[in-house]
């Protein structure tokens, strides 16, 4: 999925022709994967996605913070299935997403009380699925479009630039026709969703 559509991003800077459609579309694409390496983060999940985790302790190597917390190496919005190391479903209401009471998670912690551990039979390596959707929301928030928005305009008009300058380029008149960095305010509205690792 994408945060927005060349035809948004038509809309945005006011292009009426389809002559630059293809160009407007790899803007977009490239916007997105930069929004997404900029905050470590995906934001729309459109199916389930299966990841897996290695039952062991981060000190040797695997993804448990503690004996009963699993850590997600991504968001995770929803969750819809776990299978233990050992082969075994885990029954949700036997866990619970960390932080609890707020989305995206980052861990799976086995509540207290309950006779179950992450495990596995042979080799830890990858042992458990997680199958859900990895993804910060279902649909990109309104900041997120706007960030892609903004970088992708900021692409398709670097084009026209030339690919070692360093310094604005200046029309005949003294307009800037590009400018040199992605506009700082898009900083401003990506820093709050920096993914931090624990």
């Amino acid at each position: 999925m994408a945060y927005t559509t060349t035809a948004e991003l038509k809309a945005y800077m006011n292009i009426t022709s389809s002559a630059d459609d293809t160009q407007l579309g790899n803007a977009v694409t490239r916007a997105q994967a930069l929004v997404d390496s900029f905050t470590h983060r995906t934001f729309e999940a459109a199916a389930d996605t299966t990841r897996t985790y290695t039952p062991l302790l981060f000190n040797d190597g695997g993804d448990l913070m503690d004996y009963d917390t699993l850590y997600l190496s991504a968001d995770l919005f929803s969750l819809t299935s776990i299978t233990n190391g050992d082969g075994n479903s885990v029954t949700l209401g036997n866990v619970v997403l960390l932080p609890s009471n707020v989305k995206p998670a980052y861990g799976i912690k086995i509540k207290r009380g309950i006779n179950l551990e992450w495990n596995y039979l042979v080799s830890p390596e990858n042992a458990i699925s997680v199958v859900g959707r990895f993804a910060y929301t279902t649909t990109a928030p309104a900041d997120i479009v706007a960030a892609t928005l903004r970088i992708a305009a900021y692409l398709y008009r670097q084009r026209e630039g030339t690919p070692d300058s360093d310094r604005a380029i200046l029309s005949a008149d003294g307009m800037v026709l590009a400018s040199p960095q992605i506009p700082k305010d898009i900083y401003t509205l990506l820093r709050p969703y920096v993914r931090r690792s624990i």
